[in-house]
């Protein structure tokens, strides 16, 4: 499935590239704001903190939401206490955009992360030429040289990579190019299995000065409260803040992280 996903991410751009050419999107890319300082604000704290994502569907769970107006649910996020937002812009099974990315990074002041199957320099170029302020980058999905060469070029463009993990030796490869934001994602990409306790069996494996975020399987407070007991500084969330109120939801969630 993870193959498929990015096989297809991939294919797509090359399409999107016949009409904007790597150098055009460069130029737009170079021309943009500068990215956030995401670090400063996932920084370690108190409490818990909240990467809000705007989903529509997933290859797992089908339809969640319509999102009519991913920048209204954005505004929401940002009311409700998130402290970045990540926007799905795969669009064969996530039935995400662009433009989706685009509409949301114009209405909030927190970083914004495109959550893509990112495998090229030209899908890197695209999201800082959106306005993204970090991306993507799955482990599994990359080889160790691929990975490296897309971590630096991210980082080149002022963005902060957010690099996904789902094993031990991943996380080893994470550090090995020097991730300062380590992601471990509760669900497997090949087989869409859940492991709630995959973050706590890892969480100590990730590099001291990394920032540790937990992906998936968050639907109650009670989620937030195991992976932050469990060690994580950010939990991602997505499927349960676009099928509830996504403002009282979040600020229960934080809650739970305190």
């Amino acid at each position: 499935m993870l193959a498929d996903l990015t096989a297809g991410a991939v294919e797509d751009a090359e399409a999107r590239a016949s009409a904007r050419p790597q150098a055009v999107v460069e130029a737009a890319a170079l021309a943009q704001s500068p990215a956030l300082d995401v670090l400063a604000a996932l920084a370690p704290a108190d409490r818990v903190k909240i990467i809000a994502e705007v989903k529509r569907a997933s290859p797992s769970r089908g339809d969640l939401a319509s999102i009519p107006d991913p920048a209204l649910q954005a505004r929401l996020y940002e009311q409700g206490g998130a402290s970045a937002i990540s926007v799905l812009t795969e669009g064969r099974r996530f039935k995400g955009s662009l433009a989706d990315l685009e509409a949301v990074k114009g209405a909030v002041g927190l970083p914004v992360l495109r959550k893509d199957f990112i495998a090229t320099e030209y899908q890197v170029l695209e999201a800082r030429a959106a306005g993204a302020d970090l991306v993507l980058l799955i482990v599994a999905a990359l080889e160790q040289d691929v990975l490296a060469r897309l971590h630096a070029f991210t980082l080149a463009l002022g963005m902060t990579p957010l690099v996904e993990t789902h094993s031990a030796a991943e996380v080893d490869r994470a550090a090995d190019i020097g991730a300062r934001l380590v992601g471990v994602n509760a669900r497997d990409l090949s087989t869409f299995e859940l492991d709630r306790d995959l973050f706590g069996r890892l969480a100590g494996r990730i590099p001291a000065d990394a920032i540790k975020i937990a992906e998936s399987a968050v639907l109650a407070p009670a989620d937030v409260a195991h992976y932050r007991a469990a060690g994580a500084d950010v939990v991602l969330v997505g499927e349960a803040l676009v099928t509830n109120d996504p403002v009282t939801t979040l600020q229960s969630f934080l809650e739970a992280g305190a």
